[in-house]
């Protein structure tokens, strides 16, 4: 690749911007660094420097986060506050350590919704739902605020908790600058437009390069085999054009198309992928036990097993590390979707006797597991499983998953951003912006469990996980293994490897509490306008001025058609419209007449009974024979039957012409055998006795009657018939040109309807969200928490007051058990207990009965809360709003038992919560209890109350895990 040599012009100009940057903010930022900025950094710092917002895309690991680090530096610089967000506070918790480093325990905070340190420094660092109730509760800690970093903002994608990205960026005040740092999405440009539009100048800078090349592997046994042919690197796979265009190639391209895409598959890959699959077709179609045995199976009505088979035998997971430790690509993050899968691995390999570490790191990791340990009651260091992890460790091998303990997590982060653990088994929330790069990512599986059901991973996924490989400034390269599993297709791995971006949508839905805080401080129609301002508004309108436009060509090519088919004689429209419901409805005869015999042959073969002998028109074997047993409950009936061949079969509807009526009855013996050709020969004999006799079936039988059909479609001809006459009684129907009108006709009908469907889209997409918004307060209304002026105005009541400053997925809910008293018979312990049901979701196989409640107090608050819910749910299906989750009463106990004191072994004994998940949970109880405490005008007594039980529940694990 041949470089042109600058001119001594290019030269002396960009010498004289060196000089003048040097002299700026960004060139004293620049000398702090123990490296050279990259141009996306550089751009990006130089926007924030000159007064604009920014969106920084680029792929993980890349040092994107630099550009947030330059937003805290220029607000100290200015005398200004910085704010830094992230969506979890594992993350939260790891930026306020790196910036305390840097800047000093003095100007750094961190708030988390249940930790609070420092919260009125010049950085603060606290998750994005923190900052949100800042906005909405009027805080005097937003004055002098001057930047906000939203690292990880694509998180607005997510169903649950995006839309509290998208209120910060609308209800931040417009002299803040937002630097909104991304992982590459395919829609940077239209995201970066809506960023333009609600906060002003924004500049999007997309990078797609990584600093670090990554090279993609499959692991096949304990070999790892390259995933492309020849030196193809993740940015030499990237298609040429736009992240949008690559969004638009197929997900799992055939290898002919990976070619066509600048990459080609690994040949041994692809063979071996053809001899898997033709060793699986073998065993499923070929001759052998096996096969027939399956066959057997399904023939007896067994559920056929799924028998996949593989040339390859998987290595395990020692011997996988074993493998990477070999090819020196330690240290590595082994993905595994599954906690109990990660504390398995972990435990495998300690089995296996694999270590990873030499004595001296032994050493420095036992000092350290050992300081983060004392401060943990011996009494719970057993139930928390220490002594497993810290086995663990000291071989160098660990797991990374939200069930483990907060600082466990911690730990396991410092020993192996310290290369003293090699190995880690994680689960996915690790690749959310916890900084953990590696050598080398591995992963087991490309699908995962969603909550509902098996799903492949998503492109953007895979590139996310993968990104953690390659330690800038460590590593020369970084290395992604997948590996191999039975099916594994190699050309679909590459269609995951190679379309590195994905598409970011709104998830943006107004709530209660979001509704009432815009009611309160804008009014409803200045409320509505800022909704409509959302991204999720955005995209929608952005899709109708297209649909529009397809519109307006098509109504311009419908009054051409219309002229086309203009005749003198008469209203030609009026005409083709006669014709179509002609068409229509001998279509719908048609249709009828055909579903109808097919039915009423399927009621005639379900009413047959044993004896019964009938003449089967055709179909394998007809002529006549005698019904052995009927079949009433199958959906398709086929009664069994013995023919004058002595032959067995089954009858179905593809062997009549019409319903089958018996010819007459015969008597089968109760001694009848059908495994007997005696009995079957002597039943068929007695089959031809009967008609030569011509016995007639037994008296009051009815079933050979004609069963209906004709009365049934009597009125369907009529409606054909009278059709027919108008048609022919209309002036058009004798124009001499009406067929060539009719084509025109038939172009113009089938445009309408398409026109009409692209109308009926519009029109939902239009002010989707202010609708629902209007919806959202049809419901408050109806509950009182507004209330009509008279003059067509709203006001907040009292009760929508204490609304505004409960958050979280079951506000209304929280707000109307407050208001229906569930709380007043409660003491402190029974106050942290029932918080835990408006809080805590059970995994979908974790629900169950309804436990006995710890006390009657208790049994009453949830009988309130179970009814309001009920009715709430009833409300919002009215309404057509998404549903408020059910209370869950799976933590009432663990936290009743934890607020009385009791040892967590006791607490977690007959559960399957993890020590982790069950402090993750008591933090959302005491960010909940802090809320309802600080709620203006609240009970004295329940605040008071509220305080008692935060105190009672902040004890042993949880207060000494900081973070959650």
């Amino acid at each position: 690749m041949s470089t042109t040599t600058p001119s001594p012009s290019e030269r002396y100009r960009a010498s004289a911007e060196r000089a003048a940057e040097a002299k700026t903010h960004l060139g004293a930022f620049a000398r702090t660094l123990s490296f050279e900025l990259d141009d996306f950094q550089r751009q990006a710092c130089k926007s924030l420097q000159e007064g604009r917002g920014v969106l920084v895309a680029a792929p993980t690991g890349a040092g994107k986060t630099i550009v947030g680090e330059f937003a805290v530096y220029l607000a100290l610089q200015r005398g200004l506050k910085a704010f830094y967000t992230t969506p979890i506070k594992a993350l939260s918790n790891q930026k306020f350590t790196e910036l305390t480093e840097k800047y000093g325990e003095a100007n750094v905070g961190l708030l988390t919704g249940d930790t609070s340190i420092n919260g009125d420094a010049p950085v603060v660092v606290m998750t994005t739902e923190v900052l949100r109730n800042m906005l909405y509760a009027d805080s005097d800690t937003l004055f002098d605020l001057g930047f906000v970093v939203m690292d990880e903002v694509h998180y607005l994608a997510d169903r649950f908790r995006g839309a509290v990205w998208e209120e910060v960026i609308i209800h931040l005040p417009s002299e803040v600058q937002v630097a909104s740092l991304s992982a590459t999405v395919s829609n940077a440009e239209e995201f970066g437009a809506w960023l333009d539009t609600v906060r002003g100048d924004t500049d999007v800078i997309v990078s797609e390069h990584r600093p670090v090349p990554l090279w993609q592997h499959v692991m096949v046994g304990r070999d790892i085999v390259d995933l492309f042919a020849g030196e193809t690197t993740f940015d030499e796979i990237a298609p040429a054009g736009s992240p949008a265009a690559a969004a638009a190639l197929p997900l799992a391209p055939s290898p002919a198309d990976a070619g066509q895409r600048g990459f080609e598959v690994n040949p041994e890959l692809l063979t071996l992928s053809r001899a898997e699959s033709q060793l699986n077709f073998q065993g499923r179609f070929g001759h052998g036990g096996r096969s027939q045995r399956r066959q057997q199976r399904q023939r007896y009505g067994e559920k056929p097993q799924q028998e996949t088979r593989s040339a390859v035998r998987r290595a395990s997971r020692p011997q996988v590390i074993a493998s990477l430790d070999r090819q020196d690509l330690l240290p590595a993050i082994t993905f595994i979707f599954s906690r109990a899968g990660c504390d398995a691995a972990v435990a495998q390999c300690v089995a296996s006797g694999l270590w990873l570490t030499t004595e001296r790191e032994q050493g420095i990791i036992a000092q350290r597991v050992d300081e983060a340990g004392q401060d943990i009651p011996t009494d719970d260091l057993e139930v928390l499983g220490f002594w497993s992890w810290r086995e663990g460790l000291l071989r160098g091998i660990a797991a990374h998953h939200a069930g483990m303990l907060p600082t466990f997590k911690e730990v396991v982060e410092k020993l192996f951003a310290d290369g003293l653990v090699k190995a880690v088994f994680a689960t996915e929330t690790l690749a959310l912006g916890v900084n953990m790069p590696a050598r080398s990512v591995v992963l087991e599986k490309l699908d995962k469990f969603n909550g509902e059901a098996h799903v492949d991973i998503t492109a953007g996924e895979y590139t996310q996980l993968t990104g953690r490989a390659g330690r800038r400034g460590i590593d020369v390269e970084g290395h992604a293994v997948v590996l191999w599993q039975p099916g594994t297709d190699p050309a679909a791995v590459a269609g995951l490897a190679s379309r590195r971006t994905y598409p970011l949508n709104s998830s943006f839905q107004p709530t209660y509490n979001m509704s009432i805080n815009l009611l309160a401080q804008f009014g409803r129609p200045r409320a509505r306008e800022i909704l409509e301002s959302s991204f999720a508004q955005f995209q929608a309108d952005r899709s109708v001025v297209g649909l529009a436009r397809q519109v307006r060509s098509r109504e311009e090519s419908l009054a051409g058609y219309a002229k086309s088919m203009t005749c003198h004689l008469g209203d030609f429209t009026e005409y083709a419209r006669l014709r179509r419901e002609l068409s229509d409805a001998e279509n719908f005869s048609s249709r009828s007449k055909s579903r109808a015999r097919k039915s009423l042959n399927e009621d005639s073969l379900s009413r047959l009974l044993p004896g019964d002998v009938v003449d089967v028109p055709a179909g394998r074997a007809p002529g006549f024979a005698v019904v052995l047993s009927s079949d009433h409950s199958s959906r398709e009936p086929r009664p069994a039957v013995l023919t004058l061949e002595s032959q067995l079969r089954r009858i179905g509807v593809d062997d009549l012409e019409g319903p089958i009526a018996p010819l007459t009855r015969i008597r089968i013996p109760k001694s009848f055998n059908a495994k007997v050709p005696k009995s079957r020969r002597d039943l068929a004999s007695s089959v031809r006795n009967a008609l030569r006799e011509n016995r007639p079936p037994a008296r009051g039988n009815s079933r050979n009657n004609d069963f209906g059909l004709g009365s049934a479609l009597q009125n369907q001809e009529k409606k054909i018939a009278d059709l027919r006459r108008a048609l022919r009684a209309h002036p058009c129907h004798g124009c001499s040109e009406r067929e060539d009108h009719a084509r025109w006709s038939e172009r113009w009908w089938k445009l309408r309807k398409e026109t009409d469907g692209l109308v009926r889209q519009i029109q939902g997409r239009t002010n989707t969200i202010a609708k629902t918004f209007d919806r959202v307060c049809d419901v408050l209304s109806a509950y009182g928490y507004l209330e009509s002026t008279g003059d067509g105005q709203h006001r907040i009541s009292t009760d929508g007051q204490r609304l505004r400053r409960i958050y979280g997925e079951k506000d209304l809910l929280i707000s109307q058990a407050l208001r229906q008293g569930a709380f007043d018979d409660l003491d402190a312990v029974e106050v942290a207990a029932f918080a835990s049901v408006l809080v805590y979701q059970a995994k979908r196989e974790d629900r169950g009965l309804r436990p006995r409640m710890p006390s009657v107090s208790l049994e009453t608050a949830v009988d309130i809360v179970v009814r309001e819910w009920s009715a709430l749910e009833d409300v919002e299906e009215q309404n057509k709003l998404p549903l408020t989750g059910e209370p869950e009463l799976g933590l009432i106990w663990p936290m009743y038992k934890w607020a009385r004191g009791r040892h967590l072994q006791d607490v977690l004994s007959g559960t399957d919560l993890a020590a982790g998940d069950f402090v993750r949970w008591v933090k959302q109880v005491i960010d909940l209890l802090d809320q309802l405490a600080k709620i203006p005008g609240l009970d004295p007594r329940l605040a008071r109350l509220c305080a008692e039980a935060i105190k009672l529940i902040r004890r042993g694990v949880v207060a000494y895990s900081t973070v959650g």
